[in-house]
């Protein structure tokens, strides 16, 4: 006995609406693209490259996680240079590397917020593929035809 789903999908059964999810999957899949597509043409459009001193990805134009990490652990290597190993917040106010830091430290945050941003559009594009064959597997079954009479 299935039971019956007020549902705005317009659902009979519970088996039903489940069944739709598979839509679910295809929209998660299509908005992990097209996030992931905006992120890399955003990144690009700055033309940032990757310094030569970096420990990765060196002389590479910063358009993905992994460069935008490079780029962001290079721009702190530079920092605790220029700081004397100092962060921003431990830099007495008249320092005049204080500018410096305070910009760098803007500039990695952004950098590993992109690299979250590609985190979470993978993550949608890795859930909406389970979810379309989960969808799929949890349709009601389709009742067997019956057999063409002979004559």
């Amino acid at each position: 006995m299935s039971t019956t789903l007020p549902d705005q999908e317009g659902c009979q059964y519970a088996q039903d609406c489940l069944a739709r999810r598979h839509r679910f999957g295809a929209i998660f899949v299509i908005a992990g693209i097209v996030t992931w597509i905006v992120i890399t043409n955003t990144l690009s459009a700055q033309k940032i490259t990757v310094s030569d001193d970096a420990d990765c990805r060196a002389g590479a134009t910063v358009a993905g996680p992994v460069s935008a990490y490079c780029q962001a652990s290079v721009i702190d290597k530079h920092t605790m240079e220029i700081t004397r190993g100092k962060t921003y917040a431990e830099l007495d106010r008249d320092d005049p590397n204080r500018d410096t830091a305070m910009t760098s430290s803007f500039l990695q945050a952004s950098l590993f917020t992109s690299v979250v941003a590609f985190g979470v559009a993978a993550m949608a594009i890795a859930v909406g593929i389970a979810f379309v064959p989960f969808g799929l597997a949890l349709r009601a079954p389709q009742p067997a035809a019956a057999p063409a009479a002979t004559a």
